[in-house]
């Protein structure tokens, strides 16, 4: 099986919940506990092409942080947007499973499940 990354965040039921389900399955993830030690745009980039998503996917729209930066805003590019997820990593839909070239967004958390043999 190729070796799969959490990007996690405790505080969240359903990032607790994916994370549960993997180890049930005796599985260990790689857990990122993306909010102490955020993605580079880089790393999201990556991120982004693995799950299909455009960074406006993959924003946490009812965060504070995204009103205040006006994140709603058509007019902003990706290259801002993900800016915005690299200074503010709450920003970052969570939990999100990478097994190889393939990532899935966890909500609901049976959905990392999509990712396994």
């Amino acid at each position: 099986m190729t070796d799969l990354t959490l990007y996690h965040n405790p505080r969240c039921s359903k990032s607790r919940g994916a994370l549960e389900l993997l180890e049930a399955r005796g599985l260990a993830p790689h857990v990122v506990r993306y909010l102490d030690t955020p993605p580079s745009a880089a790393e999201l980039r990556a991120l982004l092409a693995k799950l299909g998503y455009t960074p406006r996917q993959l924003l946490r729209s009812g965060e504070e942080v995204y009103q205040e930066l006006n994140l709603a805003d058509p007019a902003l590019d990706d290259e801002a947007l993900i800016a915005a997820m690299v200074a503010h990593p709450r920003l970052i839909e969570r939990p999100i499973l990478v097994a190889g070239d393939r990532a899935v967004v966890g909500r609901p958390p049976e959905r990392v499940l999509e990712l396994l043999p």
